[in-house]
């Protein structure tokens, strides 16, 4: 297929318009319901095990912040939830106020122990030095099969972002509904790194054994001033698993929020959100009811949107779905190009084979990978002017982007070069490496790219083979389970300092294939405490020309996107960023007929 049949099928979304919120009624008895590829796991969308957008768009979707990104995508500030301002530069500060009268969704006011809380399970402070988790860890879900030791404290939350920097304990202020934050040293994306994640008072609850709500909270914010470990334990212990369902759970505790929907129904094929009752901020929802269908096959979502079984989705396109959409009546397409890129990743050391610990090796895979050939066969056909990506750190078309590509050593890989793979082998005194490569089965397109790369790596001695699971995503970082690779990821936000995850050598998530460059570190420590736009490209350049001479792996491409909805909602608006769809689910409207 096509450009032109492509282009007659679908509609531009406006990349440059974002919906505003607005002081909405709900509609009674309304409902959209929209399908989504990914089942729900957890409500903690935060750990390791739960970070995943299925349940990161939910989280999104029920619970508030002090700012989110729009579908330009450009950040924007929820004043109607609470503020954040510097209060001091030196040392560098930042206090978070919320709102008065902001309440979770069982009554109980937001407050300090909330912001608290969220410091504590996502800077890492109050973690045990040197503790693993690896092996209290299932390697095939990811998930903890035992509590850890007496005495650890083991908070599994996103503490790579730069939290971390703040390590001395935040000071409650304002009548219980601040929190002032101070830095080690200023941090480049400070405005990005913090917000209120589970509620205080449920987790201090159920972790320490306590039916008052207030005294619990007050137990909570003693034993993490006071460092106090045997609480901390079992409070951490908790915040990390107690959220992790696949059903509705029985306690309706666990599913509160802030947000303008709450967690009603949960089953194995989708989930229930209803209106908050209990919400006053700006983002009042029209729609009474969301009822989320989990369909994982994106020709299975277009049949349900073409039989009016769903009325919004946004299934991963390909030909078949670009095809299948035009027979569906009365339905307004949105295309373009998505945040998430396809990667190719290569595992330094901790692999099933060993076969990457050679730089040599590495580089000699790299130039088997047939990236064009990926590209012409899945992407083209849908999006005739897409490009290769070919930076592991700027997004294509963004500042700096040109520049990195020129110098950074990408066109090594640009095409095949079997001769050249076998003479870097033959250099290494290397014959017949096994590479077993980690993907989702489940997923079409991986399937084919498998494929591809399997074929080219043989023709230079290369043996490719399948360690694909459904729960490829808990594999990451897992010893011995595999060798490569081949995944996306959907970034949640354009902070400068994302590569500290990736690349950093320290970094306790996203780093999943034990990358470790000095040089890099010290790259990424300069990067993390520098404000002018120049000197963060200059930067940034140079861990891309880095990460490559290293053979960390190649980026393949970025992902086109498809989301179509039928003429009963209106205000559908995709954005390229985590939490993409629910972004602003609250400005969606059913649509009177007359």
């Amino acid at each position: 297929m096509r450009k032109s049949l492509v282009a007659a099928l679908l509609v531009l979304a406006v990349a440059g318009i974002a919906l505003s919120g607005c002081t909405a009624t709900v509609t009674k008895g309304s409902t959209v319901r929209v399908a989504v590829s990914q089942a729900f796991s957890s409500y903690n969308a935060r750990t390791s095990f739960g970070n995943v957008a299925a349940n990161a768009s939910i989280v999104a979707a029920t619970n508030s912040q002090f700012n989110y990104y729009d579908n330009r995508p450009a950040l924007q500030k929820d004043e109607s939830f609470g503020t954040y301002q510097v209060v001091s530069k030196q040392p560098f500060r930042v206090k978070y106020t919320i709102r008065d009268g902001v309440k979770w969704s069982d009554g109980q006011a937001v407050d300090g122990a909330d912001l608290l809380l969220s410091w504590a399970a996502n800077s890492g402070a109050l973690n045990t030095p040197g503790f693993d988790n690896e092996s209290y860890t299932d390697p095939d879900t990811g998930r903890y099969t035992k509590p850890f030791p007496a005495g650890v404290v083991h908070f599994d939350g996103f503490s790579g972002n730069g939290l971390q920097l703040v390590s001395k304990t935040p000071v409650i202020g304002d009548d219980n509904r601040s929190l002032t934050l101070t830095y080690d040293h200023p941090f480049v994306d400070w405005e990005l790194v913090f917000g209120v994640g589970l509620p205080a008072h449920v987790v201090a609850q159920k972790a320490l054994g306590m039916d008052d709500a207030t005294r619990a909270e007050g137990a909570l914010v003693t034993a993490i001033q006071k460092r106090d470990i045997a609480k901390l334990s079992k409070i951490a212990h908790f915040w990390d698993t107690g959220f992790d369902f696949t059903t509705m759970p029985k306690d309706k505790s666990l599913v509160i929020g802030t947000g303008p929907y709450t967690l009603t129904g949960l089953t194995a094929t989708g989930a229930t959100l209803t209106a908050n009752p209990q919400y006053s901020g700006d983002h009042r929802p029209t729609f009474e009811r969301v009822e989320l269908r989990f369909i994982t096959d994106p020709l299975a979502a277009v049949a349900a949107l073409r039989a009016g079984q769903v009325d919004v989705i946004s299934p991963q396109p390909n030909a078949d779905v670009a095809q299948a959409l035009l027979s569906v009546d009365n339905a307004t397409v949105l295309s373009g190009s998505d945040g998430p890129y396809e990667h190719l990743d290569l595992q330094f050391s901790h692999s099933r084979n060993g076969t990457f610990d050679d730089p040599v090796v590495r580089r000699a895979f790299l130039k088997t990978v047939p990236r064009q050939k990926i590209l012409d066969d899945l992407i083209v056909p849908l999006q005739e002017e897409a490009r290769l990506r070919s930076s592991q750190v700027f997004l294509p078309g963004e500042q700096g982007y040109a520049a990195a590509v020129r110098t950074n050593g990408s066109s090594a890989y640009a095409t095949v070069d079997i001769e050249g793979a076998k003479e870097l082998l033959a250099k290494a005194g290397v014959v017949g490496p096994q590479v077993c490569l980690l993907f989702d089965p489940s997923n079409p397109r991986r399937v084919a790219e498998y494929a591809a790369i399997q074929d080219s790596a043989a023709l230079a001695g290369f043996t490719v083979t399948d360690c694909s699971s459904t729960d490829w995503r808990q594999l990451l970082g897992t010893d011995g389970a595999y060798d490569a690779s081949l995944y996306a990821l959907r970034p949640s936000s354009l902070a400068v300092s994302a590569v500290s995850a990736a690349f950093r050598s320290d970094s306790p998530v996203g780093n999943d294939n034990f990358y470790a460059n000095p040089e890099v570190d010290a790259l990424i420590d300069s990067l993390s405490a520098t404000a002018d736009r120049s000197q963060q490209l200059a930067i940034l350049q140079k861990i891309d020309a880095r990460v490559w001479a290293d053979g960390y792996g190649v980026p393949l491409y970025q992902f086109p996107a498809v989301t179509a909805f039928n003429d009963h909602v209106s205000g559908v608006a995709p954005s390229p960023l985590s939490p993409n769809l629910l972004w602003n689910v609250w400005d969606w409207s059913p649509v009177d007929k007359g």
